[in-house]
């Protein structure tokens, strides 16, 4: 249930904001979340796909993240969140979840 709500809240975002330009993965372990913004528009799924950027984090930091209860430069720093690839893609996370 948990991953169905991040997952929604994701794609509403990701379909208000502009496109990123390039592609970004979320892994929550078991889920992963893949979002395609190389075309006119964020299309987000729970395809598996190889990414630009992967973004490594545990469902429960993700939700402090989007709550503000996590400071995203502080769990990147501490090991709470895993950026692999582009960071130049994590950059353009909070235009994204704003």
């Amino acid at each position: 249930m948990e991953f169905d709500n991040i997952y929604e809240g994701i794609k509403k975002s990701a379909s208000a904001a502009d496109a990123i330009g390039s592609t970004l993965k979320f892994d929550f372990g078991d889920e992963k979340v893949f979002i395609d913004g190389t075309g006119d528009e964020n299309v987000v799924s729970k395809e598996d796909n190889d990414a630009e950027c992967l973004i490594i984090v545990s469902m429960e930091n993700f939700i402090k993240l989007t709550t503000g209860d996590l400071n995203p430069m502080g769990a990147v720093m501490t090991g709470k969140i895993k950026i692999k690839g582009d960071m130049g893609v994590a950059m353009k996370l909070q235009s994204l979840l704003g």
